[in-house]
């Protein structure tokens, strides 16, 4: 059923149990459904309601083939006599220590004025966002390309895919097989079916809304919207760990506690995310963080308190991942994912 079907047949059902008085009983704490829940669907807030139609009538972006929009190092290497942008989102001391040739360094909660107005995006075919990891810039990415600039791109592994200088304070510090034996392999089970967050923005249509919680985000900066791989471990049940991976990467091994979503049936899909609770600090990881940057953007648009999972699988099962990469398509990041191109110091 699409997105605008299940808001009607929701709004339905919540009439219908209101009229009979059998209303769900508030969710208890700690309390979890199957693991494909069955429970009524929970009517939507308005805001909730109003955003989720607009981006679905604008593209359905987190829905469709160009979802996540990453694009290699040596892509943009390729491409850098052409039309395109590079916009660097790390600190001014790491962009002087070496950045592309023709890049840009703009704070991550100056961007939406940069777009606005400083260029003219469409003047360009692609527009790149460079960080140190790739994490910060696929965040990036996935606002901008649900504001509708769809010509913006992650580059994949950040700096550290683009020269060795790069890479020995960013992915190689960060990938570590220290909690590879602390894996389970059992099915979680979701949370109880809730609303979506009330975004209280005060706007009236889903354009509004959505121009609105876009700009709170970028003002509040990035640092809220990632987590390491040591602060879920040593404390998991603090946690809705949300795995969104394919189900034999997950049968293979997760954080404790995980909970599995699929990657092109989750975003937007009513009940899917009235199974993530609102209540909850919620980390999103996959493989590379990279994924889960986008997936990470979208639920912290609608108000989820949603966090990043830095490096990925790749900050807790290297070993893991390199051993088994043939069998279930991992994407360790090797040596072989660094490449030597040149850099511009200023």
């Amino acid at each position: 059923m699409g997105t605008i079907k299940q808001i009607s047949a929701a709004i339905l059902i919540a009439a219908l149990i209101s009229c009979s008085g059998g209303a769900n009983k508030p969710k208890q704490a700690g309390t979890v459904a199957s693991v494909e829940p069955k429970a009524t669907i929970v009517a939507v807030n308005d805001e909730s309601q109003k955003l989720l139609k607009f981006l679905e009538e604008s593209g359905d972006y987190v829905n469709g083939r160009n979802f996540p929009s990453l694009i290699k190092a040596s892509v943009v290497h390729a491409e850098l006599a052409g039309k395109i942008k590079i916009v660097d989102l790390r600190s001014p001391e790491a962009f002087a220590k070496g950045h592309i040739k023709g890049a840009v360094n703009v704070e991550f909660s100056q961007i939406p004025d940069y777009f606005t107005n400083v260029i003219k995006p469409f003047e360009y075919d692609k527009i790149v966002m460079v960080c140190y990891a790739g994490q910060i810039a696929s965040y990036t990415t996935s606002l901008l390309r649900l504001m509708g600039y769809g010509n913006v791109y992650a580059m994949r592994w950040g700096m550290s895919g683009w020269n060795k200088d790069f890479a020995a304070g960013s992915w190689l510090k960060g990938i570590s097989d220290k909690y590879e034996g602390s894996l389970e392999t059992d099915e979680n089970g979701r949370a109880a079916l809730s609303d979506f967050p009330q975004m209280n923005t005060g706007k009236s249509t889903g354009e509004e809304i959505l121009a609105e919680r876009f700009k709170s985000l970028f003002a509040a900066g990035y640092d809220d919207a990632f987590i390491n791989a040591d602060q879920v471990f040593e404390q998991p049940a603090n946690f809705y760990t949300v795995n969104f991976e394919r189900k034999d990467k997950y049968d293979a091994g997760h954080i404790p506690g995980a909970v599995r979503y699929k990657t092109n049936g989750t975003l937007g899909i009513i009940p899917e995310m009235e199974s993530i609770p609102t209540d909850q600090d919620v980390v999103v990881y996959c493989g590379t963080g990279h994924n889960s940057g986008f997936v990470t953007a979208y639920l912290k648009l609608f108000g989820y308190r949603a966090k990043t999972l830095m490096y990925g699988n790749n900050a807790f099962m290297h070993s893991k991942m390199i051993k088994d990469k043939a069998m279930l398509s991992w994407l360790p990041f090797t040596d072989a994912d660094i490449e030597n191109y040149p850099v511009v110091k200023n």
